[in-house]
């Protein structure tokens, strides 16, 4: 018999951490998550995600041992069908029994429909600013930060629960040290348009350019899918998150006539410094990871966020900026080592983004799926 838990205690929150770990110890591209993280990311104590959001964590025991678990919730920032009052499920990670996710599931959709809820959504992790969807291509290669990888079963036992494809998001890839198109290359040959300006960020003002990024995320997103937006506190939390890793030069802000415009974030890629200490940061984990960081070439890097203000959308200078900002990231990024940038995620209708990756010489490695279902 499978049994399902609520998640209620610390002792219940560390085992439903630690699932994932069990089940993908053997594959050779999972890379574990900082446990200290996973903690802050699961807590309403840190994260601010739960001061718009109800939730409930799941356990699947079967003999004794945890084989499984899901996460319901409700983002009531979130913009889906507002005809239709939709829930999400997310974490979702188990066994490859069909029984074990059956239990999952009837009890993560019993929650929801406890609450009105008349559709669910999902994999959300926790939110859509954060992990999007379930990994379905691109098992060969390891996650970039802030990316699922997701054992190859698991799409499979998720249909199987009256599932279907909602969207799909993928995750482009810049190789061989962001080589552009010659197209491209010859237009930012020509320098910058009159009126436009590029500076990446200044640490000493880190609040101030958290402030602008967010500005410009809330705009630039607002009419998307889930329609992604960043709160006070989500902002506050997202500078104090990024400050230990950011590196300035790798942010950048262009601006239009003196007005902030758009914006971009490479990332060093955190899974490769920390592929080792299987989620530990205690004793030296932390000393390792910062070392290397600071002083070890970087490989990979990932894109989480680039906006464009929508008034600036049908502006031949506004136009250009993508393209723009990636050159100056470039600039600065492949002396350091960087041979690899991933942009994710990116939505499969949405055309104009897929457009300029495309030209910036990028292409689909990885694709994720958001399923759903009528409750």
């Amino acid at each position: 018999m499978v049994e399902v838990i609520p998640v209620q205690t610390k002792a219940e929150l560390e085992r439903f951490i630690r699932v994932p770990m069990r089940l993908m110890a053997d594959d050779p591209k999972y890379v574990a998550p900082l446990m200290f993280e996973r903690r802050e990311a699961l807590s309403p104590k840190t994260n601010p995600f739960f001061q718009h959001a109800d939730y409930q964590f799941f356990l699947a025991r079967r003999d004794g041992q945890d084989v499984g678990r899901i996460s319901a919730q409700i983002d009531h920032l979130a913009k889906f069908d507002p005809e239709v009052p939709t829930g999400l499920f997310g974490m979702i990670a188990a066994e490859d029994d069909a029984e074990v996710f059956a239990a999952l599931f009837a009890a993560a959709e019993g929650w929801l429909r406890a609450r009105d809820r008349k559709k669910v959504l999902g994999p959300f992790n926790l939110s859509i600013s954060e992990e999007v969807g379930l990994l379905i291509d691109g098992f060969d290669s390891p996650p970039m930060i802030m990316m699922p990888h997701d054992p190859r079963w698991t799409a499979r036992r998720v249909e199987e629960q009256g599932y279907v494809k909602a969207k799909d998001v993928y995750a482009y890839i810049n190789e061989d040290g962001f080589r552009f198109s010659d197209h491209v290359e010859r237009r930012l040959a020509r320098g910058l348009p009159e009126g436009v300006t590029i500076r990446h960020a200044e640490m000493k003002h880190l609040d101030r350019e958290v402030k602008i990024l967010a500005d410009i995320v809330n705009d630039a997103w607002s009419d998307n899918w889930g329609g992604l937006s960043l709160t006070e506190a989500e902002t506050k939390h997202l500078g104090e998150s990024l400050g230990l890793i950011l590196i300035p030069e790798w942010v950048w802000f262009y601006e239009i006539d003196g007005e902030p415009a758009a914006f971009i974030i490479l990332l060093p890629d955190l899974n490769d410094a920390i592929r080792d200490l299987k989620g530990k940061i205690l004793p030296f984990g932390w000393a390792k990871m910062l070392w290397r960081l600071k002083t070890q070439k970087i490989h990979r890097g990932r894109v989480p966020l680039m906006g464009l203000k929508k008034k600036f959308t049908r502006d031949r200078r506004g136009m250009l900026a993508p393209f723009v900002l990636v050159d100056a990231i470039r600039s600065r990024a492949v002396p350091r080592g960087m041979q690899e940038a991933e942009y994710s995620w990116i939505l499969e209708d949405n055309m104009a983004m897929r457009h300029i990756l495309e030209g910036l010489n990028a292409r689909i490695y990885k694709t994720y799926r958001v399923y759903g279902k009528d409750l």
